[in-house]
Parts: C-alpha cells; structure tokens; sequence
C-alpha cells in the first residue's frame, strides 16, 4: 500500500503542558485507521494538526509526499466530520450536501449529479427536501458525512462521530461507515474511546495514552498480542499477573511453571501475563492447573462473568456455563492463551 500521511516526531504543547510527546505515524492510501484512546490522550489533537486547525509545537506532517504544516486547511484535500455534526439549520438536505460545491463555483448539472450520488452512497434517496431539523440523530450524520465526501476529498477525518447516538443506531452507523469506507475507496481517520468501534471498523488502530502510541496494529493483533499493560486493560477485559519468562517457551506465574508459545525474552526476565477472560475454562478441580473458589456470577445475557478467587489473583472468567457461588473449581487454559508481554512501554 502507498503511503499517504507521515508524521514526524509530532510535539504538541498547550500552556506549558505537553500534550503530544513525539508522534511517529505512517498511514497508507484506502486504509481505515482509528485512534484510540482515553479521553486527554492526544488523539483529537493529532486529527486538528492533520486537519489543518492547529499547528504543532514540533515536527513535521507529510501528506503525499509533501510537508503541509504551512497549507491551510481549505487548502488540504481532507474534509472533517465533527461530533457535533455542524449542519446549517435554515438549509434541507439537498443544500447541506451541495454547499461545498456551490462555495467552489461548481455547474448545476454536476453538482446535482454529485449530490444525487451522495445521497445514494448514504441511503438518503428522497430526503432531498427534508428540513435538517426533521432529521433523525442518524439521519443527520449521514448528511454530515454525505457533505464530506461530495467534493472528494483523499482522506476523511471523523471525531467521534457516533458519540450522539444510541448504542442500537451506533452499531448500525459502525458497519455503514466502513461499508462506505470501502465504496468510495479513501483513507478513514477515525478518533474513538469507544474499542468496539475501534474493533468493528479499522484495518489499523493507534492505541493512545498520555500523549504517546502503545501500539499499532490490526484489531486482532491488538486484542490477541497487547503490547503492555496499558493496551491489554484499555481493550476488552484482562486477568494480569506478574511473572517470569524463564526461557523461551517457559513462563513462571502464580508460583508454577506453565508451557507458553512465546520467546525471545531475556532469560529470567521479569514479564506481566495475560488471559483473556473468555480463554479461561472453569473445570473440577484435579482438571485446573489454578484452583479457587466462585466469589460471584453475573449474568451478562450472552455469557455469565464469574470471579474465581485464588491465594493470589481474583480471575474473571467468560462462560456460557453457569457455576455456584462458594464452589471449589479448577481454571483450565491452554499454552497458546498465555501472552506474555514486556513491562510497562511505549511504542
């Protein structure tokens, strides 16, 4: 894939305080990446310097090729779709969508046929004359997006978009932003908190933290092979202990030695342990290779979330499999569910 977007040591400073700590980023033509992150880590501040509303204190941003840090964002062949989608109230569909290319002096016929394709692209065939305000909360980002993408732009930039809408509409608008990802054949650059938006829409997410990347990676490299802590906790639930890779392929953790499927540790090293909840297998007790006591079971409608509490750790375990509170049960998992990671790092 042809690199599109490189950024260049990013720095960015507010009022003394340091908001992004050297961001390094290559984003590749038609790919869909999404930056994710807790609220304050810097992801919306990355997309602004891209998008041309702020400048950064350090670095340099590369759009095809070429630094842009002095283009103006009218200038940049990137369009933004807000949180707040910042439609004009006084104008129906059909306006909203075709404003941009009215501002650039575009014919009658071209822009009707542009808009017309829009609305196809969007499903909003006969809303042309639908007043903003009549509009549902989708219906509306739709038209926001629709706006966007009129005047062809090579990258999309999208903050939060779905943040306004119920958890239904949400996951609908999650598959129609990737289906439309894929039609129109650009690059999506998408900021979330959200990680199952993160999971269900990106060819490549950016885990941010304080200002700087944990990890790049595909969505089932980032859930299956975190990084570090911080990576494994943000995205999807995690059992975490403390243990120590005695050499390639042997890990010790809650004092035994376990078989692994990693290497490439220093001997002895001091490593943290992952086991995703759902990896775990709640068993009798001479089957565990852990044993505990059931602390509680919570029904979560597709599985039951069950605590399991040992001398050491208070596992979580995802389950179809109902248990007994008070029970003495045996954990069960297999080499490959292991991950081990390195102590807490960067990117």
């Amino acid at each position: 894939m042809r690199k599109l977007i490189e950024f260049h040591n990013i720095v960015k400073e507010f009022n003394g305080q340091i908001v992004l700590r050297g961001i390094n980023l290559d984003i590749n033509e038609n790919e869909f990446v999404t930056l994710l992150g807790p609220s304050g880590c810097g992801k919306t501040t990355l997309l602004r310097i891209l998008g041309g509303f702020l400048e950064q204190t350090q670095g340099e941003v590369f759009f095809d090729g070429i630094e842009i840090s002095k283009v103006p964002a009218y200038k940049r062949e990137i369009n933004t779709v807000f949180q707040k989608y910042a439609l004009f109230p006084h104008m129906d569909v059909y306006e909203n969508i075709a404003f941009g290319l009215k501002i650039k002096k575009q014919g009658k016929e071209i822009i009707d046929q542009k808009v017309k394709k829009m609305l196809t692209l969007v499903g909003l065939i006969g809303y042309e004359k639908r007043p903003i305000n009549t509009l549902s909360g989708g219906q509306q980002q739709r038209v926001a997006i629709a706006r966007a993408l009129v005047n062809e732009p090579m990258v999309l930039l999208l903050d939060e978009p779905l943040g306004a809408l119920d958890l239904k509409l949400r996951k609908e608008m999650q598959i129609e932003l990737k289906k439309i990802q894929k039609e129109v054949g650009i690059t999506f650059i998408y900021v979330t908190h959200d990680q199952e938006e993160a999971l269900t829409m990106s060819d490549k997410i950016v885990v941010l933290n304080e200002g700087e990347i944990q990890q790049i990676g595909t969505p089932t490299d980032v859930y299956n092979e975190p990084e570090n802590e911080f990576v494994a906790k943000f995205i999807g639930d995690s059992n975490i202990l403390p243990g120590v890779m005695l050499d390639d392929l042997r890990v010790v953790f809650h004092g035994k030695e376990f078989e692994c499927v990693d290497y490439g540790f220093n001997d002895n090293e001091e490593v943290d342990i992952v086991i995703r909840p759902e990896d775990l297998d709640i068993v009798e007790t001479d089957l565990g290779k852990i044993q505990g006591v059931v602390k509680s079971i919570t029904f979560k409608g597709v599985h039951y979330e069950i605590e399991v509490a040992t001398d050491e750790k208070l596992f979580i375990v995802h389950t179809t499999d109902n248990s007994e509170v008070g029970k003495l049960v045996g954990l069960h998992f297999f080499p490959e569910d292991i991950h081990v990671m390195s102590k807490m790092r960067a990117y």
